[in-house]
């Protein structure tokens, strides 16, 4: 007896191939009936026999297109007329969860197409088909269709119209299919050169040690020969980045392996359809040129992921291409990646030769996604290309819709609707009016993408940042999140924690309740609220933003405090800063000049780091606390070494004795101690006095889960033996993996307390 059901099938199930995926088993089932994508939703009807029913339901999870992620179905019986064969029909728009697909890398059978001369692709540097290509970054609207996408401007020809319209195709039904004859074209910006001519004379000048601006799926890169000291040197010099890393693209898994250590976990990632910038140690025969990361033992590394970035390193063209090119975002520093022509020779064409484009336009920019990894698994630094907009679904009941406008340094936003948060591909700094406009404009393309129109925004409660005129620019209303609370909230949604933990966050700078600086907290929170519990030793920190930049301050500040009149003989042995500066320090510390007092996490590493001579001045944000890293490396862990246990202030708060902590710091470098064994034990004894408070607020609290958040634990070491350290003493550990510690984190924890609050506003 025939029966029909209809199934709905929620997730990331659109841009994947998955109407095909169904219409193709439906048909080998000998199934009837339709498939249509309804914007929230697959809806499937199916007739056929009870067992062929129920086997199609299993098949459909259990073969599922790679790229798609079904996060329910929904089966239900129905009374239907005959439907004469299986087909898929148009797509209809339904209010509903929205899921969109991120932009997926070029998968093998396209590249094996792409490199074949039979194949009619051959060389086709926008070849794709259901299972890769641009998804999130073209796409206008939903559902996911050709005529709401960028491609809606390339008319296909008749043979890829054949291949589109067939179940028998692997392109069968690919919204951005194209090929020579019909799809964009590549072309030199303000030069005739197009198509492969214009590829050949990029290649030609990267070879000839020159530097180029390249177009690809989220925005442009700048690259040159990464083999090409001189060439390298020179992009830094334009771009003014003395010494922050750059990354690379590496030709193959086979180069990679030939000049860094890629742990096996890893290699799925690494050549997956996500393809992010992966950390890796640098193998000691590494002989790449020293200028792309100076003084650093990793390289960020991904692979080719697009047929573009391919084709640059063919070297049956040209011989001699390098199987290494330096591949650094395209844009400057602070501002957004640039995504159209314009941009480009706006902002960056004074750092290249010549651009590389096409004429498939970006409507969202996405920069590359960078991870590190720990215990076996992805710990992401930024979370774009690849991952966004990619949502994260916590458990219980939530109703509504916000959006959580991010941090004012590595921005990112996130829009919710009910138990649905969707972090935004990665930004930059609000510190650039490029970037607030950015923020203005990706928000509400985002809104319209995801149908989601926000009912409270929550923003991070320091009165004077560019987010908070943002949040408060769209005429709703705002609340107010604490920077380190919505850091432990990011950690909590990560890890869909709903009970109440100990959250240790620890980063630069946020501002606190008490119109002070924190950044070294421990936080006793659940999702209504948090009790500040506990912090490290306050300090002054002197030089407002100069201070961020300069360790040596802080640390004159500490020793100032710390050693009283010997304090002028411990700055002159320690070199730290000359008498005329330290005088100026001293008078600016008296008067709260330009001083406020801080419990900055970020700052202390950075003034360890000037006091051991590591790091006196950064030239970008956390270079002091990554050099003072890579030394505690090289540096052996000690047993338990001993300290002074944290005391109780007169505001309640658990307060660790970092300040002992320096003293031994210098005590041990003024001794003699390699400066790699100070390091070290300065990591060990943080995690220590972390572990203390923990205990106290555990025996106080009743609470045995913590939570590690905040840019600080980017740091793997500290993440480690903290990590370690707690889970000894019987604390269960939440860390993140998916989404960044840093502040390209908080926004969802800003959304979580805002959904939390209209929660609490509705009972």
């Amino acid at each position: 007896m025939r029966e029909t059901e209809l199934i709905r099938v929620y997730g990331i199930v659109q841009g994947v191939g998955f109407r095909p995926f169904i219409d193709r088993l439906a048909k080998r089932l000998s199934l009837a009936g339709t498939v249509a994508n309804k914007g929230s939703y697959v809806e499937i009807h199916v007739q056929g026999t009870s067992d062929q029913c129920e086997k199609f339901r299993t098949l459909i999870e259990k073969e599922a297109p790679p790229r798609s992620a079904i996060l329910s179905v929904d089966v239900r019986q129905t009374q239907e007329d005959e439907y004469p064969s299986f087909r898929i029909i148009e797509s209809e728009k339904e209010d509903g969860s929205v899921f969109v697909s991120p932009d997926i890398a070029t998968c093998s059978l396209c590249k094996e197409e792409l490199l074949d001369p039979l194949n009619r692709r051959y060389l086709h540097p926008f070849i794709n088909c259901t299972a890769c290509g641009p998804r999130l970054t073209i796409l206008d609207s939903m559902p996911y269709d050709r005529e709401r996408t960028t491609m809606k401007e390339f008319p296909m020809c008749t043979e890829c119209e054949m291949e589109y319209t067939h179940p028998e195709t692997r392109r069968y039904d690919a919204q951005p299919v194209c090929c020579h004859n019909c799809g964009p074209e590549v072309y030199l910006v303000n030069r005739p050169e197009r198509g492969r001519e214009a590829i050949r004379i990029a290649k030609q000048s990267i070879h000839d040690g020159k530097i180029i601006a390249v177009k690809g799926i989220g925005g442009f890169h700048l690259c040159c020969n990464a083999k090409d000291p001189a060439a390298v040197q020179r992009l830094r010099n334009l771009k003014h980045r003395p010494v922050k890393p750059f990354a690379v693209m590496m030709k193959d898994l086979e180069t990679v392996r030939k000049y860094c250590h890629l742990p096996q976990e890893m290699e799925p990632l690494m050549d997956g359809h996500q393809k992010p910038v992966i950390l890796l140690q640098k193998k000691k025969e590494c002989f790449l040129p020293e200028e792309i990361a100076p003084g650093n033992p990793k390289l960020g590394v991904m692979l080719p992921y697009t047929p573009l970035h391919m084709l640059l390193f063919r070297t049956e063209d040209l011989p001699g291409m390098p199987d290494v090119l330096v591949m650094t975002s395209g844009n400057v520093s602070g501002a957004p990646i640039c995504r159209s022509d314009e941009d480009a020779l706006k902002e960056i064409s004074g750092f290249c030769d010549l651009i590389l484009s096409h004429n498939r336009k970006i409507l969202i920019r996405a920069d590359d996604s960078v991870t590190d990894h720990f215990r076996e698994k992805p710990y992401m630094i930024r979370r774009s290309r690849g991952y966004a907009p990619l949502p994260f679904m916590l458990s219980g009941n939530w109703k509504g819709t916000v959006l959580g406008i991010g941090g004012e340094l590595k921005n990112t936003f996130c829009l919710a609707k009910d138990n649905l948060f969707y972090p935004s591909p990665y930004l930059g700094d609000m510190e650039d009016l490029r970037t607030v406009q950015a923020l203005q404009e990706s928000v509400q393309r985002m809104e319209n993408l995801l149908e989601i129109r926000p009912e409270l925004i929550a923003c991070d409660l320091h009165p004077r940042y560019h987010t908070t005129e943002v949040a408060e620019s769209f005429g709703i209303p705002v609340v107010k999140v604490q920077h380190h609370y919505a850091h432990v909230l990011s950690c909590m949604a990560e890890n869909d924690l709903s009970e109440p933990v100990i959250g240790i966050s620890f980063d630069g700078t946020g501002y606190g309740t008490d119109g002070t600086i924190w950044g070294g907290e421990i936080l006793y929170s659940d999702l209504n609220g948090f009790v500040r519990a506990g912090r490290i030793e306050p300090f002054l920190q002197i030089g407002g933003d100069a201070s961020a930049k300069e360790g040596w301050r802080i640390a004159v500040s500490m020793i100032n405090s710390l050693y009283g009149e010997k304090a002028p003989e411990i700055i002159k042995a320690l070199d730290l800063c000359s008498e005329k500066e330290q005088k100026i320090l001293a008078v600016m510390a008296k008067n709260r000049i330009n001083s406020v007092v801080s419990t900055s996490a970020g700052r202390l590493f950075d003034a360890v780091s000037a006091i051991l001579g590591i790091c006196r001045k950064s030239s970008f944000e956390g270079e002091a606390a990554i050099k003072l890293q890579f030394a505690a490396e090289l540096g052996n862990k000690e047993e338990m070494i001993g300290h002074t246990l944290p005391y109780i202030g007169d505001d309640g708060v658990w307060t660790m004795k970092t300040g002992s902590v320096v003293c031994s710091v210098i005590s041990r470098h003024l001794a003699g101690e390699p400066v790699e064994q100070t390091a070290m034990a300065f990591h060990q004894c943080l995690a220590e006095q972390i572990r203390d408070v923990c205990l106290r607020v555990r025996e106080e609290k009743k609470c045995s889960r913590c939570v590690l958040s905040g840019g600080v634990f980017q740091n793997t070491l500290l993440l480690e033996l903290v990590s370690d350290i707690l889970e000894e003493c019987g604390f269960q550990v939440y860390k993140h993996s998916l989404i960044p510690p840093n502040d390209g984190g908080i926004a969802l924890g800003q959304a979580v307390a805002a959904m939390q609050k209209l929660k609490t506003q509705g009972e």
